[in-house]
């Protein structure tokens, strides 16, 4: 492939060999260059031409100085410029009929003037200098070029010239085609969208990077392209055009929207651009472009919801779904990507709420609202949770926090008051448990996770679900819903624990020795029977039974209450980093059990009062009675010892003012708890262990040898990786990770191919170019 600069440099030594009939070969071949043309190709030039020598001022390193230096080197007597061959001057603005009137001469060109007779001087048969445009265009000594003749073309050539990028240029990509001022200003700006861009997030320091010719360019192109002038214009003007995206802008509007986050300086300038009136029925889609819309609809957005704290659950609801219907479509919005608008963002599950909140969980029994809650119950309180955790700053969450507890608050309120009914008439939740902690089958590690309310642990399950099956199901936890007393009752060895009148604070004890269930004494409990308790990052025998715990979403909603949602993401990654660990160490099964969920209510839980006097230890949603105290229409034995009498809060209320976060009470939010079990043995993807450790021809025979290899897997060549029809040899199973393979057709010696690994399905585990035969 021959590049520009090195056609330039033959044909200018060729002039070197001229008539073949002379006796003595040229002493020089002079390069005169009148109006300067080539001199920003010389720089380039030296190294395909290492004879050149530059007319100028002194500079030994670019072999550059005055006509005696020159003559100098010529003869060899400058050891740092040795001369091999005939040497190459260039003589920057001077011209061929300067040398020949030796009368007239400049005096410092003299010494160079007899030149002309020992040796050639480089031009066109019409013994005019070689212009760039001549030697592209010329068949005579030149390319042969198509290249267009007008002014613009003219002034590019220069410029592509003088920025290097037309000297790198193959001689064969410019044959055959037009060479005019649109191409080569291509050339030098191949990316005028981005340019533009560019120059809007950083005017000043852009144009100084670029330099003169690139921005010369980048003008010619703005006022060519864009109908912009950015010198005239200015970034403003530029911002204006970005924000309408009409005509070739809306290119760069794509761009913009597709990597914004490499030009920040960008939304600053957008954000001063007013939006055009509209009337009283804008055109969205005409708004879409202006931050400033974006920011007025956030504005009003915000008090239509704050709005909603007057409403009762219906009102709310219905304006929910209007402002959903005037704001939704601003999600697909740039700003929306960008973070600007949470409160759109929110929307979308506060609109859930109000849909999902028209309809509360069903049954007469605690079973029949467990299963309706599980159902779709669950997905309400999810829906708040993700608006919750979609707003940051206090104002967009005061909004938000009107609008749900407007919503939401009377729908948590109807579901806990109906399940307290059934529970009345139950006789509590004990009875109506299922789990079974004791059977746990070898290679479970069982992960308990403080306060995993059921629909974060779908949350969970959806990010457990590459490592393996997931399955969930649902079990009441103990009464009362407090993690001293729930950890235990979702132990392996709740069998083995028991409680007295006298245990405070709901903690059970031993019951073979009756000893508290102190963090030491459960631990010893454990490993008695046969499960090792871990400590954090064990991962214990995978062949055995283990217990641990992970994440800690109950201590962060009682430290930080609503920030809760907002870091729910945060707190599952503690969980998944666990989970994974114990995954990678090999366990075939992780069972997530917890203790009990909790209720979140932005603006804090509704108070509800209990004397005092009655209370032996009040909670937030139970409180321990006296003996001497009247049992209130929500009281209750303690599930490890019913002579301990609980009294919950009835609905959702708190004995506690001013807590947004809480649990302890009677509802499904409670005390309806997941059990999540991860199915992970052989769940390892079989292509991720193995490796093509080397492809070995004999001839048409290839020996293939893979590291990882399992039962089934097998080997193949094949032209396309993935096309089984493209085969070139009947595929083999490995044995001992190696399998040989044998080429038919002669023909395709030397042929690519690629070697295949496959799996026991014909899945593509894993492949490597290779050449049939090669060596």
């Amino acid at each position: 492939m021959t590049l520009l600069r090195n056609a330039l440099a033959a044909a200018v030594v060729s002039a070197a060999k001229g008539n073949s009939h002379t006796a003595v070969s040229a002493s020089a071949v002079l390069w005169p260059d009148k109006d300067r043309q080539w001199e920003s190709a010389i720089g380039p030039l030296r190294q395909a031409m290492p004879n050149l020598l530059t007319l100028g001022d002194y500079d030994l390193e670019s072999r550059s100085g005055p006509a005696i230096w020159l003559k100098c080197a010529m003869a060899g007597l400058v050891p740092e410029v040795p001369m091999n061959g005939v040497p190459v001057l260039y003589l920057s603005g001077v011209s061929r009929a300067e040398l020949r009137a030796i009368e007239s001469c400049p005096r410092d060109l003299q010494p160079l003037a007899e030149l002309q007779y020992r040796g050639v001087v480089w031009s066109q048969a019409s013994a005019k200098d070689w212009t760039v445009s001549a030697f592209l265009a010329s068949k005579n000594g030149g390319l042969g070029l198509d290249v267009a003749q007008d002014r613009q073309t003219l002034e590019a050539l220069g410029q592509a010239l003088q920025s290097g990028v037309l000297l790198e240029r193959p001689v064969a990509e410019l044959q055959g085609r037009a060479i005019n001022a649109e191409w080569l200003l291509s050339l030098l700006a191949p990316n005028p969208t981005r340019d533009l861009l560019q120059w809007m997030n950083a005017p000043d320091t852009t144009r100084q990077q670029w330099g003169d010719v690139l921005w010369d360019v980048f003008t010619k192109r703005c006022k060519s392209d864009f109908g912009f002038d950015p010198v005239a214009d200015g970034v403003l003007a530029a911002a204006e055009r970005l924000a309408k995206g009409e005509g070739k802008w809306s290119a760069v509007a794509v761009l913009y929207r597709d990597s914004f986050a490499s030009f920040p300086n960008v939304y600053p300038l957008l954000a001063k651009v007013q939006p055009p009136q509209m009337g009283l029925f804008p055109d969205q889609e005409l708004l879409a472009g202006y931050p400033q819309a974006n920011e007025e609809s956030e504005n009003a957005l915000r008090y239509a919801l704050a709005a909603c704290a007057s409403m009762d659950a219906a009102q709310a609801r219905t304006a929910v779904a209007t402002a959903e219907k005037e704001h939704g479509q601003r999600r697909g919005w740039l700003w929306s990507r960008m973070g600007r608008s949470p409160l759109a963002a929110t929307l979308e599950h506060l609109a859930e709420v109000a849909q999902r909140s028209a309809a509360l969980p069903i049954g007469q029994t605690p079973a029949e609202l467990a299963a309706s809650y599980q159902q779709s119950g669950w997905q309400v309180d999810q829906a708040a949770l993700n608006a919750l955790g979609c707003v940051q700053a206090k104002s967009d969450a005061e909004a938000v926090g009107a609008a749900l507890r407007a919503m939401y608050l009377p729908w948590l309120e109807e579901s806990a008051r109906r399940l307290q009914e059934t529970v009345k008439g139950a006789g509590g939740l004990k009875a109506l448990s299922t789990q079974d902690n004791g059977t746990l089958p070898e290679g479970t590690c069982t992960v308990f996770v403080d306060g995993l309310r059921y629909d974060v642990a779908r949350l969970l399950e959806q990010r457990l679900s590459p490592l393996g099956k997931t399955s969930i199901e649902a079990n009441w936890t103990s009464m009362p819903s407090v993690t001293a007393s729930g950890k235990a009752w979702c132990s392996p060895v709740a069998g083995f624990i028991a409680g007295t009148a006298d245990d405070v604070d709901f903690e059970p004890r031993v019951a073979a020795d009756g000893k508290p269930l102190s963090a030491h004494n459960f631990r010893k409990l454990l490993s008695e029977q046969g499960v090792s308790p871990l400590e954090k990052h064990e991962t214990g025998d995978p062949q055995g039974r283990a217990w641990t715990e992970a994440g800690d979403l109950d201590h962060y909603g009682h430290e930080h209450g609503v920030r809760l949602a907002r870091d729910m993401t945060t707190q599952l990654d503690q969980v998944v980093e666990r989970i994974t660990e114990f995954v990678d160490a090999g366990w075939k099964r992780i069972r997530v059990v917890t203790d009990h969920g909790w209720l979140l209510v932005p603006g804090g839980l509704p108070k509800s009062e209990l004397a005092k006097h009655q209370a032996e230890t009040r909670w937030g949603r139970c409180a321990v009675l006296k003996d001497s105290a009247h049992g209130t229409p929500l009281t209750f034995g303690w599930d490890w010892c019913k002579d301990v009498q609980v009294a919950y809060a009835p609905g959702v209320t708190n004995f506690m003012a001013g807590a947004d976060y809480a649990h302890g009470g009677i509802s499904l939010q409670e005390c309806l708890v997941p059990v999540l079990q991860l199915e992970c043995a052989g769940m390892a993807s079989p292509g991720a262990a193995v490796k093509i450790q080397s492809v070995t021809w004999k001839g048409l025979r290839c020996t293939v040898v893979v590291a990882g290899a399992s039962v089934g897997q097998r080997v193949d060549i094949r032209t396309k990786a993935a096309l089984a029809s493209s085969s070139l040899a009947a595929s083999k199973p490995l044995d001992g990770g190696k399998a040989s393979l044998a080429v038919a057709d002669d023909e395709q010696m030397g042929a690519a191919a690629v070697v295949v690994v496959l799996g026991a399905d014909g899945e593509l585990l894993q492949k490597q170019a290779t050449t049939v035969g090669e060596k």
